[in-house]
C-alpha cells in the first residue's frame, strides 16, 4: 500500500479509502468485519462512515459494526485513521425532529456524543460535514468544532459535497477565528464526473484540503458495465440504468471498455489508478460489497497508466477545464 499526507496535515493515510457504506444494508456483520480485516492486512488504514449510514430505522448500524470490530482488539482502532459525518436527520424511526440534524452546535455536540457511542471509540480522526447547511454560520460551527477538539473528542474536521466558494467561506472564517479548518474534502469525482475539477478541487488544493472521490466508478458504470451486461452479468440498475438508456452515453461507455480491453486493463481499476493519477488527489473512497470487489480496488494502487491510455480517457471523458476559463476566457 502506498500512503500520502492528508492535506496539509501530519496524518499519513492510505492511497485508497475503505468505504463502509453497505455494511448493514448490503453486507452482514461478519463478512463487513472480514473485510475491514482484510483491508487493515493489505495496508488500508483510513476508513469512511457516516453516522446515518445503515438507512431508514437502522442509522447507525454501520457505525456499530465498525464499533464491534474494533471491539475485538488487536490494535484495530490504533491502526485506523477514523472519519465519519453529520448532517443528516437522526431523529427516532425517521422523525424530522427540530435540531436532530444539519450543523448547530446543538446538533454537532449531540451527534459526535452518539457516533463515538456507537463507534466504541473515544475519538474521531476526521470529523466531516456531511452536507453545507445554509442556515447555520461558520462561525457557531467552528465554535462547536474548537470544544470538541479541545474535549479530544475528534481531531481533524473535514467536508463533503462542498462547492468551492464554501470551501473558501469555512477556511476564512477558521483563519480570523485561530482555528485549523477544513483538511478534507469528500466529493462527486471520476472519469465520467469530472466538474469537481473546475472549483472544487482548486480550492481545496489552494486552502491545504486532501480530495477524497466519491463513487469512483460513477454507480458502476466504469466498472465494465456494458461487457458484464453482455455477458450475462449483472445488469445495470438506479442511475447506471438510466444512464446507459441514452444513446450517447452507451457509446462514450462502450468506448472506454473497448480502449481499456486493447491496453488489457480491467475497467474498475483503471478508473481508480486513473483517480490517483489526479492533482490534490488523496485516495478515492472504494465500498467494497465483498472481499473480491476489495482484491480488485487494491491492485488499482499498483497500475501504471501509460501516457497514451491517459490521453485516450481524457479523449473520451474530456474535463469542464478550470475556473474561469470553463466557462469564460
Amino acid at each position: 500500500m502506498k500512503y500520502t499526507q492528508l492535506g496539509r496535515t501530519g496524518l499519513k493515510v492510505s492511497r485508497l479509502v475503505l468505504g463502509t457504506m453497505n455494511f448493514g444494508p448490503q453486507t452482514d456483520e461478519a463478512d463487513s468485519h472480514a473485510i475491514m480485516d482484510a483491508a487493515l492486512d493489505a495496508g488500508i488504514n483510513f476508513f469512511d462512515t457516516a453516522n446515518v449510514y445503515g438507512w431508514g430505522e437502522d442509522k447507525g448500524r454501520t457505525e456499530s459494526i465498525i464499533g464491534s470490530w474494533f471491539a475485538k482488539g488487536g490494535d484495530r482502532r490504533d491502526k485506523v485513521v477514523l472519519a465519519t459525518k453529520v448532517y443528516g436527520n437522526m431523529g427516532a424511526d425517521g422523525a424530522a425532529w427540530p435540531n436532530h440534524d444539519k450543523l448547530s452546535a446543538l446538533n454537532i455536540r449531540r451527534a459526535v456524543d452518539a457516533s463515538l457511542k456507537r463507534l466504541g471509540t473515544d475519538h474521531i480522526d476526521v470529523y466531516q460535514f456531511h452536507h453545507i447547511d445554509r442556515n447555520t454560520p461558520f462561525e457557531e460551527i467552528w465554535q462547536a468544532i474548537d470544544v470538541l477538539v479541545q474535549q479530544g473528542k475528534i481531531l481533524y474536521a473535514g467536508s463533503s459535497n462542498f462547492p468551492g466558494y464554501k470551501i473558501a467561506q469555512a477556511n476564512e472564517t477558521a483563519a480570523r477565528r485561530g482555528s485549523y479548518g477544513l483538511v478534507s474534502e469528500q466529493c462527486l469525482y471520476n472519469l465520467y464526473e469530472r466538474r469537481a475539477e473546475m472549483e472544487v478541487i482548486p480550492a481545496a488544493q489552494d486552502y491545504g484540503l486532501g480530495v477524497i472521490p466519491w463513487s469512483p466508478l460513477h454507480g458502476g458504470l466504469l466498472g465494465g458495465v456494458i461487457k458484464k451486461e453482455t455477458e450475462g452479468g449483472r445488469r445495470a440498475s438506479g442511475r447506471a440504468a438510466d444512464t446507459l438508456a441514452d444513446p450517447a452515453a452507451r457509446a462514450r461507455l462502450q468506448s472506454y471498455e473497448d480502449l481499456l480491453d486493447k491496453h488489457g486493463v480491467e475497467p474498475g481499476e483503471a478508473a481508480l489508478a486513473w483517480l490517483l493519477t489526479r492533482p490534490g488527489v488523496t485516495g478515492p473512497i472504494v465500498g467494497p460489497r465483498t472481499a473480491q470487489q476489495l482484491d480488485s480496488a487494491l491492485r488499482a494502487v499498483e497500475l501504471e497508466l501509460s501516457e497514451e491510455l491517459l490521453t485516450g480517457l481524457d479523449e473520451i471523458f474530456p474535463g469542464p477545464g478550470p475556473a474561469p476559463e470553463a466557462f469564460a476566457w
